[in-house]
């Protein structure tokens, strides 16, 4: 399996290069570690050298901010280990660079072929491997497996979708999680799925969600939402609707869905956060044809007169939106499928509102409903009849916020038991 993986991917790549090139342009920063795609670390082979290393992988930014708790956690009791966190995406790479502590170093995990990956591995020399959440990549796994370097799962979640995918190409995911030796699942739904793909029942353990963790110990943004706001000349009493990570379709809806409850509310101001900042200037043309003026966030010094709406075309800056938010929408649950992470705002005590499609927070969506500290709509019809409710109710918002709050401060203490199972690995290895 490992010789047919490794003669078509190449093949596979090269029909791919062209767009998996352009993604890269077109999120920006692209040039620097870009040699570490084809696994050429520089002068890493040597500051490692003679190290124990412990090799993290996170595959983007909520994977990223999770690895950078999990080091901070280990570094605890293992702070004579060496840390590296890979990640693909420049978004991911920008989260390590700002947040890892300066022992740890941040790279960019090479393209998943034979000789990028074994360079890696002999750059990197690791004693042990985390993967953060469930993004498989099989050279990954078989070098792990050659050079005996324990390869342990953490914070894993299958949605539905993802387990019929591993369970559909089973000869080639099967062994790969049967050779795991730790895996750190958020619920019993959960770890049947791992046991069922191959992983041993004993070596799975039900820790939690990090994320609950991560929300709770964002602190403070380095924006200061309400001075931006102040700069476009929103009142300082209007009410703010912040739609976040939203994906095609949602944007249109929320500006159209804006001038009827302006009608109720006069000065309702709307912040919308593309999941894919990249994905702005589609966006504003699409909106182009609205009644509605658009500020792009990083224009704004185009701006002339007070705008209806704030396009954030930046990434990071989210959960400062969210600090100053009336009511907040959940993207990518009305026109798209999956939903996108409600405990940030939950974690500020904000009223959330989400559309039907979560089923990727599934198990966060039941506490939240479960708790009412949310509200989920069935449609667009729906969605405009709540959020002009809320937005007229705000002893509805508090209790909605508060509930939500609770929620997340119930289930914290993920990061704190993952770190105990990983512990485990490494101590058998001292």
């Amino acid at each position: 399996m490992r010789l047919l993986y490794n003669i078509l991917f190449p093949i596979f790549f090269l029909i791919t290069a062209p767009f998996y090139f352009w993604k890269m342009v077109r999120r920006g920063n692209w040039i620097e570690g870009f040699t570490q795609r084809f696994g050429v670390f520089g002068k890493l082979k040597e500051e490692l050298r003679g190290e124990r290393v412990l090799w993290l992988h996170a595959v983007s930014v909520g994977e990223a901010n999770l690895a950078v708790q999990l080091v901070e956690e280990l570094r605890k009791e293992f702070g004579d280990w060496r840390y590296v966190v890979s990640t693909t995406t420049t978004t991911g790479m920008g989260v390590l660079r700002s947040k890892l502590p300066d022992s740890a170093r941040a790279i960019y995990y090479p393209i998943d072929w034979l000789p990028f990956v074994k360079s890696a591995f002999r750059t990197l020399k690791p004693s042990a491997i985390v993967l953060v959440e469930a993004e498989i990549w099989p050279n990954l796994f078989w070098e792990a497996n050659r050079t005996k370097a324990p390869l342990s799962l953490v914070n894993a979640r299958l949605s539905e979708k993802s387990f019929e995918g591993y369970c559909r190409f089973g000869f080639l995911f099967r062994p790969l999680f049967k050779s795991l030796k730790a895996v750190g699942v958020h619920n019993a739904i959960d770890a049947d799925r791992v046991a069922s793909l191959g992983s041993a029942h004993e070596i799975i353990h039900v820790v939690g969600n990090m994320k609950f963790d991560g929300a709770s110990v964002l602190g403070k943004s380095e924006l200061d939402a309400s001075a931006l706001l102040a700069q476009l000349r929103v009142p300082k009493d209007a009410k703010v609707l912040v739609a976040g990570s939203t994906f095609e379709g949602e944007e249109a809806l929320l500006c159209e869905l804006l001038l009827r409850w302006r009608e109720a509310y006069p000065s309702l101001f709307l912040v919308l956060v593309p999941r894919h900042f990249e994905r702005a200037k589609a966006v504003m043309e699409l909106l182009d044809s609205t009644r509605l003026k658009i500020a792009r966030r990083t224009q704004l010094e185009s701006v002339q007169e007070r705008p209806d709406v704030l396009l954030v075309d930046t990434t990071g800056e989210l959960n400062a939106f969210y600090e100053v938010a009336t009511v907040v929408f959940i993207g990518k649950s009305l026109t798209a499928q999956g939903g996108q992470n409600p405990i940030e705002p939950a974690a500020l005590g904000k009223p959330i509102i989400f559309g039907p499609f979560m089923q990727n927070f599934r198990e966060v969506v039941t506490s939240l409903l479960d708790a009412k500290g949310a509200v989920q709509v069935a449609d667009e019809v729906e969605l405009e009849d709540k959020i002009n409710e809320l937005l007229g109710n705000s002893e509805h918002c508090a209790a909605l916020g508060s509930a939500a709050m609770s929620v997340v401060e119930a289930n914290k203490g993920a990061t704190q038991r993952t770190a105990q199972l990983v512990g485990q690995t490494l101590r058998a290895l001292e």
